[in-house]
């Protein structure tokens, strides 16, 4: 609970006035859609499903981009209503990422991040970088990975295929760099966070997109504290 409150004390000013636009807007359209019915493109229900997603989504990425390892308890949560969400508009590779990677991987991460706390910090974990050789292989996966998850999401009848293929497989593989505690994860969350607002801009929903427009400025900022603390704690980057 310490460790709780010290990551909520270092959120910046900018932070939690993006934390208030995300929860007014999901607050907003959870209200709309049961006082005007009709007036969201989801039934009720899910807007309270996406607003319990807008303010866990929020606050899990504030945390991560700081290293801190109060984000997974949000993420859960996150990851589990998303889920629903997914599945009642069948975006279905997104879906199975959250399922069969994002949920199972928070847990391990959540624990490897615990064994691994920064000596002076107790509340974050070490950042640690990949080779030069190491990136190019990466990219290469996920550019093959997306290409093939793609027929498999054409032959399911999935929506938004391309968007969906690229989101899964950058997605995989992020979180994995995510789980060993390597900086450049925020490279590709960068790149998946712009998949995620094109798809929502594709698929409107005005909850989703302002919460992965937030996601997208701070995957920037993740990757700037990130780079900060793997050179100002390299000695511990083990």
């Amino acid at each position: 609970m310490d460790n709780l409150k010290k990551s909520f004390k270092s959120l910046k000013w900018y932070e939690w006035i993006m934390a208030g636009i995300m929860i007014i807007i999901a607050a907003y359209v959870m209200v709309q859609s049961f006082i005007n019915p009709g007036s969201s493109s989801n039934p009720a229900w899910l807007d309270i499903i996406n607003f319990i997603s807008a303010v866990c989504g929020v606050f899990c990425i504030f945390f991560c981009a700081r290293a801190s390892i109060s984000n997974f308890g949000f993420g859960l949560v996150n990851t589990v209503v998303y889920i629903i969400y997914l599945a009642y508009w069948k975006i279905y590779g997104t879906m199975c990422l959250e399922i069969f990677v994002y949920f199972p991987i928070n847990i391990v991460s959540w624990v490897l991040w615990a064994k691994h706390r920064d000596s002076e910090r107790k509340e974050i974990t070490m950042a640690k970088k990949l080779k030069i050789w190491q990136d190019s292989v990466i990219m290469a996966i996920v550019i093959v990975s997306a290409c093939l998850y793609h027929k498999i999401l054409v032959y399911a009848g999935g929506n938004v295929a391309w968007l969906d293929a690229f989101t899964v497989a950058i997605g995989i593989i992020a979180t994995v760099l995510e789980m060993y505690r390597y900086r450049e994860q925020y490279v590709l969350w960068i790149i998946t966070d712009i998949v995620a607002v094109a798809m929502f801009i594709v698929h409107f929903d005005p909850v989703y997109l302002a919460k992965k427009s937030i996601y997208l400025v701070m995957a920037v900022i993740g990757l700037i504290n990130w780079c900060r603390l793997n050179k100002e704690r390299n000695h511990e980057n083990i």
